[in-house]
């Protein structure tokens, strides 16, 4: 590196950091904004900030540099958004990272005032046969787009899921068999529907994709001619993911270093095939997501944006989407919805009216009314939170049930049968009740322990129950005596975890 060059980046960098510092002190005083939580938003069409670091430099950074928006600029930015869709991130707490603001919020309006809509995609990867709650956020994301008017793009990582992505992780995912990520790409593409409108008669009808289709074929000499000059290592390695992976003990392989290459060209080959305009993701993912707008510029001349939204984790830091209990997952089969719903009742406090902003469609309104609730009042916004959480989700019929569920087992309700209607169930057959289940196997099977020492802990601290019975061994088992004549019997897990166990 040359010196002209080295003092050009020390001057990128301290003037970046100042412009992070000043925001945050500006932001803390001017409480009057509806600002979101937002890492440095750059207006000025020539630059991307992220956290004190400018992440590309195109052929007019020099006068960009002198052109740095200033912290009135950003405020006045977000003020001043006009589109539904950006002023609904901005309000709800979606917006945390976007690039060229003030000219997206350009491209949704006109879009908008020639009956047109704007293509905006956001990726899924095939990890598991079943998305968690932790990706509701993004879900979410699509579909204020598309009730905004604009299409939805949801992308399946079918090719990247080969790779895996590295970002945020300690060490190599698993590598995945072509059955495995075929089975994952199935269950996973099932929640879609129940939050997005699919077809192709409308502008704003949701279009899905893998990148299976077109990341398989590729020739590997002929993409590293064409594509392999417009990434250097040295960005790659400044990129703040990589930077965290490799001061990490595990390897990184050159395999997932490939990762980031692979999703800039996602956002290119949507562009040529569906004319997607903006790539939407988590913060984590911002570095990738700047790539892919910089390969599209540079490639074809196509004007790209990326808009990141915020990681949630909850009040205590804790990363949204895992409890004690395991993943939260969304499909109805991983998990019911008599437990998805309590996942959001045991909300805490402080995160009832930032999950409701973010996880239900309740008007802002109603919303900050409940933001001074305490006691007994935030409790009900608790059940209001789980009750609108989970009617997105599996329909609001659901609800009764779910209700009846809690009424009859823990609020002294007398008809115990019809309470276990929205419980997870399992079966036991004849023979294997004949012969005894242990209790700590049962409990583990019906998710109420995540394994057999958890099992065995929550029974010797005595909170589990058969019926409204202690189970104080944890040896003991569940044998045909146990049902008493019944087809069916209650296990529970502290005071609003249950499960039932059917005889087959």
């Amino acid at each position: 590196m040359n010196m002209k060059m080295a003092a050009y980046l020390t001057a990128m960098a301290t003037t970046a950091s100042a412009f992070s510092r000043s925001a945050l002190i500006a932001t803390a005083r001017r409480r009057t904004v509806a600002a979101p939580r937002l890492a440095s938003v750059s207006t000025n069409k020539n630059e991307i900030i992220n956290n004190g670091v400018r992440l590309f430099s195109t052929a007019e950074a020099a006068s960009a540099l002198a052109e740095t928006s200033t912290v009135d600029d950003e405020e006045a930015a977000l003020r001043s958004l006009e589109s539904p869709f950006l002023r609904t991130m901005r309000d709800r707490g979606f917006l945390f990272q976007c690039t060229n603001l003030s000219e997206l919020d350009s491209l949704f309006c006109n879009a908008s005032s020639e009956g047109e809509a704007v293509s905006a995609y956001l990726g899924f990867d095939a990890t598991a046969d079943s998305l968690h709650v932790g990706s509701l956020l993004q879900i979410m994301i699509l579909r204020h787009l598309q009730k905004s008017g604009h299409r939805p793009i949801v992308l399946v990582g079918g090719g990247t899921s080969k790779v895996g992505d590295p970002t945020g992780k300690d060490e190599s995912r698993l590598l995945l068999t072509d059955e495995i990520i075929k089975n994952n790409t199935d269950g996973i593409s099932k929640v879609f529907e129940k939050f997005l409108t699919f077809g192709d008669e409308n502008p704003a009808d949701a279009v899905m994709v893998n990148n299976d289709d077109w990341l398989s074929g590729l020739k590997y000499l002929e993409f590293l001619r064409d594509y392999g000059t417009h990434f250097t290592i040295n960005r790659m390695l400044s990129f703040e993911s990589v930077k965290q992976r490799l001061s990490r003990e595990a390897p990184f392989s050159f395999l997932e270093f490939n990762y980031m290459i692979l999703q800039a060209y996602d956002f290119l080959e949507l562009h040529r095939r569906h004319g997607a305009r903006l790539q939407l993701g988590g913060s984590d993912q911002w570095g990738n997501m700047i790539s892919g707008v910089e390969l599209g510029r540079r490639v074809d001349g196509a004007r790209l944006y990326a808009l990141t939204a915020p990681l949630i984790t909850t009040s205590d830091g804790k990363k949204m989407g895992k409890t004690a209990g395991g993943a939260v997952w969304l499909n109805a089969d991983k998990l019911s919805e008599y437990d998805y719903w309590q996942f959001w009742r045991n909300t805490s406090d402080q995160d009832v009216v930032r999950f409701l902003k973010l996880f239900t469609e309740l008007p802002l309104e109603e919303i900050q009314s409940m933001e001074g609730w305490k006691g007994a009042d935030i409790n009900k916004a608790k059940i209001v939170l789980a009750d609108e959480a989970t009617a997105l989700l599996h329909g609001r019929e659901c609800l009764k049930t779910i209700h009846d569920t809690i009424d009859n087992m823990f609020k002294g309700g007398k008809s115990v049968e019809a309470s276990t209607e929205g419980l997870n169930r399992i079966f036991v057959s004849e023979d294997e009740a004949a012969e005894g289940v242990k209790f700590i196997d049962l409990l583990v099977r019906l998710g109420l322990a995540n394994s057999k020492k958890e099992a065995r802990r929550l029974i010797q601290g005595g909170g589990a129950k058969l019926g409204d019975e202690k189970i104080t061994d944890e040896n003991s088992v569940l044998d045909a005596g146990g049902f008493d004549g019944k087809k069916e019997v209650t296990l529970r897990a502290g005071k609003k975890r249950a499960g039932v166990v059917e005889l087959k």
